[in-house]
């Protein structure tokens, strides 16, 4: 329950500015797929400064002076990194701000993945303000696993002068990259939830629905297109993160009322995404072929089955997860099922959709990450038009998460067997999902297992 909030900032910490076309993507009716547009993000990626040594010194980043104490700038090839530098934190090493934020904090958003090989370690974030003389930790600890990217979202939401440090607390030789922080001001609304990570706050930023009325709830964590592996394209139809490195999404955001639903017949027009940069790698349709995975929607084409070309949309390949044949064709499509069943009750549900992963997820063809299980949150509002400030702690809210192999689901299972709290999903994948929900709310039903 840790908001993601994109703001202006001073000294570039952060900057998001939404295209010019994004207020037409957000006007359009559902079956326009006529335009696309991104956010634009800029974070403290590393890739200004310097440091090879481990010595405790100061160096200067885009950002500022940081004071990087058992800790470097790693270049290497077994850095996990965007671009082509990262931190790299040993021991009980620290990055440190050496300057003063005078616009508060409101959250702080961290990709963090063990270095290399190494074992799974431990960190946190703390903050200061009286420049660093003492510091109080915020939120809980984080766990790393894995040398992929994992996402951690902090809710600081304390105003005034303020300093931040990153420490690593395990104190072993294991070391952990940490890259594209990024940090957003103090607001009087509040920062986010508090739940699982977070620090407190009123919550209700409303930063999603300027997004896109598919994220308006708030996005899961922190996206843009100057990061390949959580790139954010908004799309008429859904908004996709999407993972570079993995060659899937991240998480793909959606609206589903009836008025998204027609008769337009299935496309099976399966294809990689040609609205993303040719920089950015992606799955090809031979990635998936004799895998032993089906191309697994996360919006699903029946979703949108408005306009044929709505449907088309579906089937770009960023859309898509390697998902085992009794997950996708069994209690996974029964619940896609239910979900349309709702929204024809006049409903209006905002859901999110992905994988989560581990350092021994399989991959398939050149590098397709297949996920652990998938994950599924809906939360559905009593009527079309609504947003972030009519959920209540009356709210409904399914969350699933379903085993990704074969031999772990049957595709006859029940899919409610497989409901779970959204606070475990955020456990397993560093996201907090409605983030622009009010932080009271947040608590109550995050925690809460559906059983509708």
């Amino acid at each position: 329950m840790r908001s993601c909030r994109f703001r202006c900032l001073q000294i570039t910490w952060i900057v998001s500015i939404l295209t010019a076309s994004t207020a037409c993507v957000d006007g359009m009716a559902p079956d326009d797929t006529s335009a696309e547009s991104s956010a634009v993000t800029t974070t403290e990626g590393f890739e200004s400064g310097s440091k090879t040594a481990y010595a405790a010194a100061n160096v200067t980043l885009g950002s500022g002076t940081w004071n990087l104490d058992d800790a470097l700038i790693g270049t290497l090839s077994t850095d996990v990194k965007t671009g082509t530098q990262a931190g790299r934190i040993r021991n009980s090493g620290k990055i440190s701000m050496q300057f003063d934020r005078t616009t508060g904090a409101g959250t702080v958003t961290i990709h963090h993945a063990t270095f290399g090989s190494d074992a799974s370690g431990t960190w946190g974030l703390f903050s200061s303000q009286n420049s660093g003389s003492t510091w109080t930790q915020v939120g809980t600890s984080r766990s790393t696993t894995g040398s992929s990217f994992s996402t951690a979202t902090f809710t600081v939401n304390l105003a005034g002068t303020i300093r931040l440090e990153i420490r690593k607390l395990d104190g072993g030789s294991n070391r952990i990259n940490i890259d594209d922080i990024s940090i957003t001001d103090f607001s009087s609304s509040g920062g986010g939830g508090g739940g699982s990570g977070g620090g407190g706050g009123s919550g209700g930023g409303g930063t999603g629905a300027s997004v896109s009325r598919h994220t308006t709830l708030g996005l899961p964590a922190a996206a843009s297109t100057s990061t390949p592996n959580s790139y954010l394209s908004v799309k008429s139809g859904y908004v996709v993160s999407y993972n570079a490195g993995r060659k899937v999404p991240n998480w793909v955001s959606w609206e589903l009322t009836s008025a998204y639903l027609g008769s337009a017949a299935r496309q099976d027009d399966y294809r990689p995404d040609d609205t993303l940069p040719s920089s950015i790698a992606q799955a090809q349709l031979s990635d998936y072929s004799g895998s032993g995975y089906d191309r697994g929607h996360m919006c699903p084409s029946a979703d949108r089955t408005l306009t044929v070309a709505a449907n088309s949309q579906t089937f770009y390949l960023t859309n898509m997860v390697p998902q085992a044949a009794n997950n996708n064709q069994g209690p996974w499509a029964d619940l896609e099922n239910e979900s349309r069943t709702i929204a024809n009750t006049g409903k209006d549900l905002f859901i999110i959709s992905g994988g989560v992963f581990s350092s021994s997820s399989a991959t398939v063809g050149s590098g397709v990450s297949v996920p652990d299980k998938t994950f599924k949150v809906i939360v559905v509002l009593d009527a079309t038009g609504q947003g972030a400030s009519n959920v209540t702690t009356s709210t409904r809210v399914i969350a699933v998460m379903m085993p990704n192999r074969d031999s772990q689901i049957s595709q006859s299972a029940d899919w409610h067997d497989y409901r779970v709290s959204v606070d475990s999903i955020e456990a397993a994948t560093g996201y907090d999902f409605l983030s622009d929900v009010a932080a009271s709310v947040q608590s109550v039903i995050e925690a809460r297992v559906d059983n509708q």
